[in-house]
């Protein structure tokens, strides 16, 4: 048991031997090699020789090694070796799959891994959690995860969440002191920090005790080994469909196996064609290439910014049609920079700051205090309006990390979204002053004088606000500061934030994002509903909306006050018409989610912050902010913004559309092509006419024409036109009547290309010809139906050449079936006859009849009803 709670903070500081200046390299280097990296230790994986194995439980594989077993048993052991070659090919090509889906799903997952605060070699640096080792210092601050067991050597007002261990889900404010007691509950432990929780309030640092399985979550670790990846909701629609299918089908696989059977087929035979048959007809590889097509597209989408943590949220992406977006950093460049000041009664432009001033180099000195941003080696650090202060700091010539050693910080109360006000306590000179920063409403209720040139005057409110209204209009953000004096000896808390001297206000712009204005003008022609929601003023908000679109009429704008007036039955009525909400609160979001979801929409939000978290989770896709974002809002979203964009979540939404068309347009492929063989099978069964395809036949179209070309279709490139139509409905079905209908008149086409080739084949008098003639038809025009599944498009406008992968996979289709037709060691096993030039010509001709029928049809009504 991790007994550092009993030490005092310099004690424990010692044991680990490490000083507030933190681990020098050599020490790092040396402890990793002693404590290995800060990870929990996963269940073993499987290997590559463990999945494939894996792939022989199958039913229907198990159905075809038993079929092979009887073929040897009778002598027919060409048809034994087909069987195998075609068992083993499918086995490799699942365990490809398998590990590639694998690989991608590991890669997304270490770019959404947490990140830790550190300070090394006397420097504060971002690290990722795994590097974290013992005796590092630790930075926390409000929505960081706790990525270590830790000792607090330094607490702020720090209250962490622990519910992942103590199941409580009240924060826990936490002390520096000392707690004596040998059996002391993980609960009381109110000194150590556990891995696995996250700070809600104030701030602290930290020495790290414990990592990777040393930690009190690795203890538990176990638990973790038990969770399994689950299915998105696309994969367990494609079981149950594929699973009613597969008796469907194994039916008529019965039937026509009675048929040959009552017509004097041996038994034998006729139980190899029907085995054959149900496993040609039955789909296997639908759910395989789901998974592998939804992780590819993934990783695509991770190297555009997107980076997508559950693979349901790809299938959600296009049925969205209500984008909530936060303002800062999302729509705006999330670079904060002063444009103006006011100082003793004046505006002051950017243009004329002058560092010689002494009342603006006083109000620029205070604004870098009560400030926790930094900047080192170029790195900005902080919070967007913190650092432009920051910068700030530099044209007056002043260093924040000077500054701050110089006028110490001896106590604080953080800001928080309900104060909306920071307080810092600075020895400055001899005196010691708190310093108070905030909204300009919740400054001016608590001043009582104002400081000027002249000394401290009364306060003139009305010109105050004045200004602060002007500066609004003009879409810039407005910090208030003031001062009081403070007695060091006391404790602060929030009543001593009265009585202040008001010094002046920062105005600063974050300006719209250049690309916001064209991502939503996409939005709005996709079918989807830009909002903005935002807790700057509505004067604020509403002109950074004007200027990207989001906003039309000043009507649709409200602010939180208004919305807590407003029933959830009145908000849901006038939720349509609202574009804007200011001033909100992070429980307001969850309201307006639910408004739009009561009206049967698909909702995504954004959100960066702690309480931002459960209004993620209630929308249909969470976003979270990949720079700004605290940890927690990251772990409750579906996606996470690398750029912190709004265009690229229009992306993202655009690439969740192509991905779920490419889906739908491969499994439209394989269904379309699986019952063009079953419609022939059937036409020859009830006709009485010679069996169509020996067995072996249908293995070789199974293997050859199935997972090659439906992996490449579900490859196929990113299509802009999805964009230019409405978003899917919540419950839009994938396998629907007209998705239906497509797929049985596509097979249709096939199988009558199919049987005129064997009739053909049949007016030789030879059964053998019409049979090779059946299958090669066959092989081949589902090869060539690959293209015709490539989009809703025809083809010449999409490009015939454009997906390089459906291409490779027709050459390398029509290069195995070309083998097989001439090389006669092949011909021999694969039970084809030589075929007549002529004979091979009609082949060709008939496969492409269904490519020619299916692209006119698009060309003429599909590509001019779009």
């Amino acid at each position: 048991m991790n007994l550092f709670y009993k030490d005092s903070s310099e004690v424990v500081m010692e044991k680990l031997g490490v000083t507030k200046d933190g681990l020098n390299n050599e020490e790092i280097n040396k402890r990793r090699g002693q404590y290995g990296f800060n990870e929990l230790v996963e269940g073993e994986k499987k290997t590559a020789l463990q999945v494939f194995l894996e792939q022989f439980k199958d039913f229907l594989v198990l159905i075809l090694i038993g079929a092979a077993v009887i073929s040897a048993f009778l002598g027919k052991f060409e048809s034994t070796l087909v069987i195998l070659v075609v068992v083993i090919i499918n086995s490799i090509l699942g365990t490809v799959q398998h590990i590639k889906a694998e690989k991608s799903l590991s890669s997304l997952k270490a770019l959404s891994s947490p990140v830790a605060k550190v300070f090394r070699n006397g420097q504060k640096l971002e690290i990722a959690s795994r590097e974290v080792i013992s005796g590092d210092i630790l930075y926390l601050d409000a929505g960081d995860y706790i990525s270590a067991d830790a000792r607090i050597i330094e607490s702020y007002n720090l209250q962490v969440n622990e519910s992942s261990l103590t199941g409580e889900s009240e924060s826990v404010l936490k002390q520096v002191e000392a707690i004596s007691g040998d059996n002391i509950a993980l609960g009381d432990r109110k000194n150590m920090l556990f891995s696995g929780s996250f700070v809600t309030y104030g701030r602290a640092v930290a020495v790290v005790t414990a990592i990777g399985m040393k930690t009190e979550i690795g203890n538990i670790a176990n638990l973790l080994e038990s969770a399994k990846e689950k299915k998105t909701p696309l994969q367990v629609a494609l079981d149950s469909f594929g699973k009613k299918l597969a008796i469907v089908i194994l039916i008529i696989c019965g039937i026509i196996f009675a048929l040959n059977t009552f017509r004097g087929n041996s038994l034998i035979d006729s139980f190899m064609f029907a085995v054959s048959l149900a496993v040609a007809a039955i789909p296997e590889a639908l759910s395989s290439i789901v998974t592998i097509v939804l992780a590819l597209g993934t990783q695509k989408m991770a190297k555009k910014n997107a980076i997508v943590r559950k693979l349901h949220a790809v299938e959600s992406l296009g049925s969205i049609s209500v984008i909530c977006s936060d303002k800062t950093g999302t729509l705006t460049q999330n670079k904060m920079t002063v444009q103006k000041l006011f100082i003793d009664g004046k505006v002051v432009e950017a243009k004329e700051f002058n560092e010689e001033n002494k009342l603006e180099k006083k109000l620029v000195t205070m604004s870098l205090l009560c400030n926790d941003a930094v900047t080192i080696d170029k790195k900005e650090i902080g919070d967007p309006t913190e650092v432009a202060l920051v910068n700030l700091g530099e044209l007056y010539s002043l260093d924040e990390l000077k500054l701050r050693e110089e006028y110490e910080r001896v106590k604080e109360l953080p800001f928080d979204s309900d104060r909306k006000l920071m307080s810092t306590v600075n020895r400055l000179r001899g005196t010691t002053l708190m310093i108070t920063k905030g909204a300009l409403d919740v400054i001016l209720s608590r001043v009582i004088g104002m400081e000027t040139s002249e000394g401290i005057k009364e306060i003139d409110r009305e010109s105050i606000e004045k200004i602060n209204r002007e500066f609004s209009k003009q879409g810039l953000r407005v910090l208030a500061f003031a001062y009081r004096g403070f007695e060091e000896h006391r404790e602060l808390n929030i009543e001593d934030e009265k009585d202040l001297v008001f010094l002046g206000l920062v105005a600063m712009m974050d300006p719209p994002r250049e690309e916001s204005a064209i991502a939503v003008k996409e939005c709005i022609e996709a079918g989807i509903k830009p909002v903005m929601i935002t807790g700057d003023h509505k004067i604020t908000a509403s002109a950074i909306a004007k200027k990207v679109g989001i906003l039309k009429n000043d009507k649709e704008a409200i602010e939180g006050f208004e919305l807590d007036s407003l029933t959830d039955e009145q908000l849901k009525e006038r939720v349509e018409n609202i574009s804007v909400y200011a001033r909100v609160s992070p429980e307001h979001k969850i309201r307006i989610v639910k408004a739009w979801q009561e009206k049967g929409n698909v909702v995504a939000m954004t959100g960066d912050g702690v309480n931002d978290a459960p209004a993620l989770k209630q929308a249909d896709i969470g976003v979270a902010m990949g720079i700004t974002g605290t940890e927690v809002a990251k772990d409750a979203a579906s996606m996470v913004l690398a750029d912190d964009n709004f265009k690229t979540i229009v992306k993202a939404i655009s690439n969740g559309r192509s991905i779920y068309e490419n889906i739908k347009n491969s499994i439209k492929f394989l269904l379309s092509g699986n019952t063009a063989g079953i419609m022939v099978v059937l036409y020859a069964s009830l006709l009485a006419l010679p069996v169509p395809f020996a067995p072996v036949h249908l293995l070789f179209i199974n293997l050859v024409t199935d997972s090659l070309p439906a992996i490449a279709i579900g490859l196929e490139p990113h299509n802009k036109n999805v964009m230019k139509e409405k978003p899917r409905g919540r419950n839009s079905s994938l396998l629907d009547r007209v998705f239906a209908t497509e797929v049985i008149i596509e097979g249709f086409f096939i199988a009558l290309s199919t049987l005129i080739a064997f009739h053909i084949g049949l007016s030789t008098g030879n059964t053998l010809t019409a049979s090779t003639m059946a299958f090669a038809t066959l092989c081949l025009s589902r090869l060539v139906h690959g293209f015709n599944c490539r989009s809703k498009q025809s083809i010449f406008k999409v490009g015939v050449f454009s997906n390089k992968y459906a291409l490779i996979a027709f050459l390398l289709g029509y290069l195995f079936l070309n083998l097989v037709l001439r090389i006669a060691p092949l011909m021999k096993i694969f039970e084809v006859a030589s075929l007549s030039s002529n004979e091979y010509m009609m082949v060709n001709a008939l496969a492409f009849l269904p490519l020619v029928v299916v692209q006119l049809y698009k060309l003429i009504f599909a590509d001019r009803k779009r």
